[in-house]
């Protein structure tokens, strides 16, 4: 009975690390990482199927090194690991709480949580755990947007979420303007075309090309996340037509 009051069966979730910073300047907020653990749980009660990516940009962000004068490489691994300490806090926010989860890696540390293997992974999730995708993609030059992407085509997600710190998809920043309009709905090809920086172009790409639709919403606004799962009008939805 439960499972009929949802649309999607199984999504991702894209949060940024900025959003586990809360009101803080760096690190991870309590408070902010435990409530949406809870929203998670809210949906897996439904029999929702959750995968979450997480970048790391509350601790390290490769690019940002590498502008500093970092060799690039060296950047992203360390923002690879930065991301698996974020999926490390989150599932132990989950488990607090009772829900079950898994950190899978894109690069071995297998003292510290799994090796991803997209097998195993849909198991995971077959079984009603949260699986928590850590260091991105494996790869230097590639964002935790693709890697949120690529692994939601991997494991047949129906949706891919963004978290973001605004409802939708604007015209232009509308913390910086105005007079910003949100798009309701939109087009990958658009997104493309008007260079909207919702998500690198890769991301977007990949979304496409898979016939994967993205929803865009605003991480703050408390049950969002489900009425998207419920098949709401939150934010922005981005489809292909």
């Amino acid at each position: 009975m439960a499972e009929a009051k949802v649309r999607y069966k199984r999504i991702l979730v894209k949060l940024s690390g900025e959003a586990l910073m809360g009101g803080t300047d760096y690190g991870i907020d309590p408070a902010v990482i435990k409530r949406i653990a809870l929203e998670i749980q809210e949906l897996t009660a439904l029999g929702v199927q959750v995968a979450v990516v997480i970048g790391g940009g509350n601790i390290f962000r490769g690019a940002g090194l590498a502008r500093a004068g970092m060799d690039r490489v060296t950047g992203d691994h360390m923002g690879m690991l930065a991301t698996v300490m974020n999926c490390l806090a989150m599932q132990d926010a989950l488990e607090s709480i009772g829900s079950y989860a898994r950190v899978m890696s894109a690069i071995r540390i297998n003292e510290v949580c799994e090796e991803y293997i997209r097998r195993r992974a849909i198991r995971h999730l077959e079984k009603g755990r949260v699986v928590l995708f850590a260091a991105g993609t494996g790869n230097p030059f590639f964002t935790t947007d693709t890697a949120a992407s690529l692994r939601a085509i991997e494991i047949g997600a129906e949706l891919l979420v963004k978290a973001t710190k605004v409802n939708g998809i604007y015209s232009a920043d509308p913390m910086k303007d105005p007079k910003a309009v949100r798009y309701p709905r939109l087009t990958f090809d658009r997104v493309l075309d008007e260079r909207l920086n919702v998500m690198d172009a890769t991301a977007i790409v990949m979304c496409r090309d898979n016939q994967l639709p993205l929803q865009v919403y605003n991480l703050t606004n408390a049950g969002d996340l489900l009425r998207i799962v419920r098949g709401e009008d939150i934010g922005t939805v981005v489809t292909n037509s």
